[in-house]
């Protein structure tokens, strides 16, 4: 990805003092038809309405129960007179907010200054919302320096008392584009330290405004989940790189709405044409991305820097003399033309609901469904043999109601795909509720991609109180796992899309999976037909979570059970713990236990910093395993005994730190989540309280579903018998001439199909193959073809049996035995036998499962040889 040299005004360049260059007057002016204006459901600007102030629902703006596009332009900064003020002249200000409402634009941006209040009482009258800047970049570099810093918190105190309340305020800008070299001197941690401190501020001064940061690719490495949305200046003159870019920062965003705070292009090095084609589709791509919001980058081209006039660059939608340039007409026609042009055609979607006595939430579910903005979808409603008014509330609907005895999940969303007319399917959970343009950007996604597949975030409503809140930044709920920005390995139920023909080609769900893992399955099954699964951020369902701790561990038990049937069915997608090892990144609140590395480039040059995720270290996630929670049973166990004999009350400290350890992580998502929310209700001290426990309690319901099912540490896999676990080599003459990836790849493929866990040796391991078929023991092989010339090769290979930890275990337990008797003064006391057995217990198991993997492994090996065999050389 490149970042043009010549497009983005260069912040070191406008410091610069005596840069004045001419720059040509345009010519061209822009018109915009009121019934453009009024395309989809956002309102003409003068149509917006006033003494509700803009909150933020999911990844949008709204204002009342009317979404809010930010179809904006930035403005400013002028020459100041000698108090510093920039918007002095009033009556020029009234003549250019009318020719913006004239235009479409809703919305200025107010970049480097703050505006006297005169000038949002305008901007009222005009029907545009202000998004005022508060300069925090101009006061960073005290934080290197602070003996001689100001008072920058009443410096954006008093900032903010200007124009706090106002009915026009759109949101506040804390600052623009923190230098890179001087966020890199400062060091990243001081940097998000000093936002979220003025963020304080304002939130103290103003506390029902929305607040945002506008960042560039230079810093995007910086965390600041304390903002209400995201904001970033970007300038790429090639649309694809554009479209790629903003699908990172939407997952950079996560849950919260995306506005792009500046682009644009500059007419004088491109020309006026350019310019304004580039205009329609940067304005375009963004909203179709899935942006809030867009602010143009500039509304004309009369722009200094303190008192000198930059004239080097025009990217104006207007010139000096606010005459319009094509610009102006291009960004106007985009701007009526959001999300998505009228003109572009849909496919029909068959949107499918499956409810089991959800009753409770079906009615918002449906009422969502029934208004979303889609010129062609049907919903389709499959009653699974609910007990309670699910069908009654359905049939209040303009829908097809299907009603059926009690199948389970993967029943009912068979019957939504054999019913369905659309090329497309979408399933939501009865628990959910959709963005109104969820269908849309789905939609788009088939179309711009070649998937099978297509899913989205679920968002909680964040207004269902204190358990419900907790519950959303504990673990287990449903998350999705992404490969890349748009490729996903997995899309949760809630808010999945298929491809008719591709759902039908695997046999649609598979019908032993009734509560859940039916997704997970379905998933790979896509993928497994070589077809690929999306990610659209854009397309948003809101999804209730659990609200009583009852239904959070019948839940959590579930899930439990579900990933025992996928361990049965995917044995190779669990390791040898029984955890599914995903190819791809989890994206959950709960889960932000990743290392990270910013990458700067040399001499701090990269035009874009980077956050680089590394595997985090193992103590960090261990406490949301369900086998930690049975390492806490255990050591709860012997700390019990130890009160019958105390050498085992060594237990009782490892017991506490063990628990300790699941309370921590739950302690630093609550942390996370406080910052991260400050907002919702429920997101105070009671959900930081409750959420600890919940971390405790999640994996004793995974783990009791998991044993419920059969899902346990020590469970034996499939195996092929039993042989002696001795190493054993196998080598042959032959001429067939097949590569050793070859080879082994067909070795994997049988051990694979026989339902053994396989692994494959890293850059760095002295092995090929890895075959685990129990907790303790595990068989590798080692190959080497040697070619002769000819065809001719010499097929080496060897395998050898691996024992983890059992005969180390063992010996651990072993001590405890000595121990025992040494205190009671003979070997036959109970508690040492206990040990004792346990131990050889244990050594018996660690070479019964090196016997099982050394006979699948020679199972799949032997074939192999009998093939070459028959091409040998004699």
């Amino acid at each position: 990805m490149t970042v043009s040299t010549t497009d983005k005004p260069n912040l070191e360049a406008r410091m610069e003092p005596g840069r004045v260059l001419r720059s040509p007057r345009a010519n061209g002016v822009a018109a915009l038809s009121p019934d453009a204006r009024r395309n989809g459901d956002h309102r003409a600007p003068n149509d917006t309405p006033r003494g509700v102030r803009p909150v933020i629902k999911g990844k949008f703006f709204f204002v009342g129960s009317e979404k809010l596009w930010i179809r904006g332009v930035t403005y400013g900064a002028f020459l100041a007179d000698d108090q510093g003020r920039e918007y002095t002249d009033l009556a020029q200000v009234d003549r250019d907010f009318a020719q913006m409402a004239a235009a479409g634009v809703n919305a200025v941006r107010i970049p480097h200054t703050t505006p006297p209040r005169e000038l949002l009482d305008i901007a009222q009258r005009h029907g545009l919302w202000v998004m005022v800047g508060l300069s925090a970049e101009q006061y960073a570099g005290f934080l290197v320096d602070q003996s001689k810093a100001p008072d920058i918190r009443k410096i954006i105190r008093d900032k903010v008392r200007v124009v706090a309340g106002h009915p026009a305020l759109l949101c506040y800008g804390l600052g623009n584009e923190i230098q890179a070299q001087l966020a890199r001197w400062i060091g990243r941690r001081r940097i998000e330290r000093y936002l979220s401190m003025l963020c304080e501020v304002v939130r103290t001064e103003d506390p029902a405004a929305l607040i945002t940061y506008v960042n560039y690719p230079s810093t995007e490495y910086l965390s600041l989940p304390f903002l209400d949305f995201l904001s970033f200046n970007v300038y790429l003159e090639s649309r694809e790189r554009l479209s790629s870019y903003l699908a990172r920062l939407q997952n950079l965003a996560g849950d919260r709405p995306l506005v792009m705070g500046e682009l644009g292009l500059d007419s004088m090095r491109n020309g006026e044409e350019l310019q304004a084609e580039s205009l329609s589709w940067q304005v375009s791509t963004s909203f179709a991305e899935g942006c809030a919001g867009t602010f143009v980058f500039s509304w004309t081209d009369e722009w200094y820097r303190g008192k000198e006039r930059v004239e080097d660059w025009a990217f104006g939608l207007t010139d000096a003399d606010r005459k319009p340039k094509p610009a102006l007409a291009a960004a106007s026609r985009a701007f009526s033309e959001i999300p998505f042009p009228p003109t572009q055609q849909w496919p029909r979607v068959s949107v499918v609901v499956c409810t089991h006595n959800g009753a409770a939430t079906l009615q918002a579910c449906l009422e969502g469904v029934a208004s979303l903005d889609y010129p062609d979808y049907e919903i389709i409603v499959v009653d699974d043999g609910s007990r309670d008014s699910s069908a009654a509330i359905a049939s209040t609907f303009d829908i097809r109601l299907i009603s059926t005895a009690n199948m389970g999940l993967s029943s009912a969303r068979n019957t939504g795909l054999q019913e369905a007319t659309g090329e497309i399917i979408a399933y939501i959970d009865d628990d959910a509720t959709p963005d109104r343009h969820w269908l849309k950007y789905l939609a788009s996604s088939f179309e711009t991609g070649l998937y099978g597949a297509v899913g989205g975030p679920n968002i909680a409503p964040g207004d269902e109180g204190l358990v419900a809140n907790a519950v959303e930044n504990s673990p287990g709920g449903p998350i999705h796992v992404l490969i890349s920005d748009r490729i996903a390995e997995h899309i949760p139920g809630c808010n999945m899309a298929f491809r008719k023909d591709a759902l039908a080609s695997i046999g649609g769900f598979d019908t032993r999976f009734r509560t859940a893992g039916d997704d997970v399955d379905a998933c790979w099954r896509i993928l497994d037909a070589g077809f690929v699964i999306g990610f659209n951020a854009a397309a948003v369902v809101t999804h209730h979570r659990r609200k009583t701790l009852r239904a959070y561990w019948r839940q959590q038990w579930g899930y439990g059970r579900a990933e025992a049937a996928l361990a049965a069915k995917w044995p190779e997608k669990y390791n040898t713990l029984g955890h599914i090892t995903w190819g791809g990144r989890i994206y959950g609140k709960s889960l932000n236990i990743f290392r990270e590395r910013i990458y700067h480039g040399v001499w701090g040059s990269a035009p874009y910093q980077q956050i680089h995720q590394q595997e985090a270290p193992v103590f960090s996630y261990v406490p949301l395993m369900p086998e930690w929670a049975l390492l806490v049973i255990v050591l709860g166990l012997l700390a019990v005994l130890g009160l019958k004999w105390s050498p085992l009350l060594f237990a009782l400290p490892l017991f506490a730190a063990s628990v300790a350890g699941m309370f921590f992580r739950g302690a630093k998502s609550a942390s996370f989540a406080r910052k991260h929310q400050p907002r919702r209700k429920g997101a105070g001290i009671g959900s930081s309280l409750l959420t600890p426990p919940l971390f405790v309690l999640q994996p004793f319901a995974r783990l009791g579903g998991r044993f419920r099912d059969g899902l346990t540490p020590w469970r034996t896999p499939a195996a092929n018998g039993r042989v002696l676990p001795r190493p054993k080599n196998f080598s042959l003459w032959t001429s067939s001439g097949l590569s050793q990836h070859d080879r082994l790849l067909a070795i994997e493929t049988a051990l694979i199909e026989n339902g053994s866990h396989v692994s494959c040796g890293s850059d760095f391991d002295r092995w090929d193959i890895q075959v685990a078929t129990g907790f303790f023991g595990r068989a590798r092989l080692l190959m080497a073809v040697e070619d002769h010339g000819g065809g001719h090769q010499f097929v080496r290979a060897r395998t050898w049996p691996r024992m983890v930890g059992g005969l180390t275990i063992a010996g651990i337990l072993i001590v405890p035995g000595f121990v025992a008797g040494l205190a009671a003064g003979n070997y036959t006391d109970p508690v040492g036998l206990g040990f004792w057995t346990a131990a050889v217990l244990i050594a018996l198991r660690t070479i019964y499962d090196c016997a099982a993997a050394m006979a699948s492994l020679n199972a799949a090996i032997t074939p192999q040889f009998e093939a070459i065999a028959g091409d040998a050389i004699t």
